[in-house]
């Protein structure tokens, strides 16, 4: 049988490996990150250590003010509920939309599932299948624009269930009981409720990543799931 591979380019396997480093917190926030430094590491050409510089700094990976050396991006508190909130316009609308059609994506279900056995087994692992989930639901309006809207969040929103994960702040069990909800909602073409509960599921999250990032949280952080209450 003839297996099928991704090939990746030199920018792409740097890029990925970064990314990598900074979602495990092996590269601390803030950390800075050259030209020279990372032509070394990898062994390549400046050219190609500066064009994945300037990809991750694209992709919020990095950031780089006034031409000054990239840095490993910092979130705090401010910028977390910042993220959400954005999360929130763009996810809550989608929630009414899908459903109005009753159509919940297999690969949402499937992120979901993931999540609820990582509950079963006693794991915290969830940040992928996490994003997957919500992805899926912004991808299955059939919109390029959103998906681009979204996908342009993706990073941050990844480093947000990072803290999720490492600071066991919200349990998985909490996670996949809201998402069922959710999708339940979907199911029986209940746009308000669909919205409202992902915009508690959402509001838990947030407040539980600003305590994570060293904030104060607000109520919402330990509010129980009305999901896991009904």
């Amino acid at each position: 049988m003839v297996r099928s591979i991704v090939v990746l380019s030199v920018i792409d396997a740097i890029a990925e490996d970064v990314r990598s480093q900074v979602l495990a917190q092996e590269l601390a926030a803030g950390t800075p990150l050259t030209e020279v430094e990372v032509a070394t590491r990898y062994d390549v050409a400046r050219a190609t250590a500066k064009a994945a510089i300037e990809r991750l700094v694209s992709e919020k990976v990095l950031v780089r003010k006034n031409h000054k050396t990239a840095r490993v991006v910092t979130l705090g508190p401010d910028d977390a509920r910042d993220i959400y909130l954005t999360r929130s316009y763009l996810e809550g609308e989608a929630m009414r939309q899908l459903a109005k059609r009753r159509e919940v994506p297999e690969a949402a279900k499937a992120a979901n599932e993931e999540i609820a056995l990582a509950a079963q087994q006693g794991r915290w692992d969830t940040a992928d299948a996490d994003l997957r989930f919500h992805t899926a639901m912004i991808s299955a309006l059939g919109s390029p624009r959103s998906s681009a809207a979204y996908g342009s969040l993706a990073f941050e929103v990844r480093l947000c269930l990072s803290q999720l994960e490492a600071s066991r702040l919200l349990s998985p069990e909490v996670i996949a009981a809201d998402h069922a909800q959710i999708i339940a909602d979907i199911e029986s073409g209940d746009p308000e409720a669909a919205a409202a509960m992902l915009h508690e599921h959402l509001a838990r999250a947030r407040e539980s990543v600003v305590k994570a990032l060293g904030g104060q949280p607000g109520p919402e952080a330990t509010q129980p799931s009305s999901a896991l209450t009904r």
